[in-house]
């Protein structure tokens, strides 16, 4: 297999690929300060991926986004439970959301492709991933985990949330704080996979609302179901209800 990295809207392959994100450089103040003197420049790359993501999404329409793992086979039953979440979402009516990877955003993007809907896939710019699976086809890729966060958000009408490791628990949390701060309009947050959720809401539940931490009304926000219906339904009531 070629090795192979995109780099916002530019392909590396082979030696061309290098060992660093762009994130990382900007985040990065060690060594030497030349840093000091591109920040500017670096503005004018961030709003163009503003302007390339809402000039890509502003007609979308309706849209749910899906979280998962990267690291789901195609083999895994929550490969196959994405495949048919992204199918039903797009008979509903919603265009399908995920950040552009393999796995359950594969699979989610693959669902939708199929059924006819609009797959979307918001790809980042990883040491580890070579671009946007073959089932998005509206396809935007950033080099700024912010600027693709903000398009989650803006763009969707509720998340669904299939098994995932830290991204996926970077975008859920994200959300629920988003909501809970009031910096966006509510909507739904649904957790599918009951076995996998069951001990986070515990936790949740148990120790951080039990020490006041955060109130009922905070867990309140997240809907669990291991029922791809039910998840459907639940974002298509938050469409009627707006």
């Amino acid at each position: 297999m070629v090795r192979s990295k995109s780099k916002g809207p530019v392909i590396q392959r082979r030696d061309q690929v290098d060992g660093i994100t762009t994130d990382q450089r900007l985040l990065d103040s060690r060594g030497a300060t030349d840093w000091v003197h591109t920040d500017t420049w670096r503005v004018l790359r961030i709003q163009a991926e503003f302007v390339e993501g809402f000039g890509a999404l502003a007609e979308l329409g309706p849209a749910v986004a899906v979280f998962g793992s990267a690291r789901t086979p195609a083999d895994h039953p929550a490969y196959a439970l994405g495949q048919r979440l992204g199918a039903e979402l797009a008979r509903a009516g919603f265009a399908v959301i995920t950040g552009g990877g393999p796995g359950a955003m594969e699979a989610a993007n693959r669902g939708a492709s199929e059924a006819d809907g609009v797959s979307v896939g918001l790809g980042i710019e990883l040491p580890w991933e070579s671009g946007l699976n073959e089932w998005a086809d509206i396809g935007v890729n950033f080099r700024y985990f912010f600027a693709r966060k903000t398009m989650f958000v803006k763009y969707s009408q509720g998340f669904a949330v299939l098994p995932g490791g830290f991204g996926t628990l970077d975008e859920l949390f994200e959300a629920l704080t988003l909501v809970q701060t009031q910096k966006v309009t509510r909507f739904p947050i649904v957790l599918i996979g009951s076995d996998y959720w069951a001990g986070l809401l515990g936790w949740l539940r148990d120790v951080a609302l039990a020490d006041g931490k955060i109130n009922q009304a905070d867990l309140d926000m997240l809907q669990l179901t291991d029922d791809v219906d039910e998840a459907v339904r639940l974002m298509v009531e938050a469409r009627a209800a707006r």
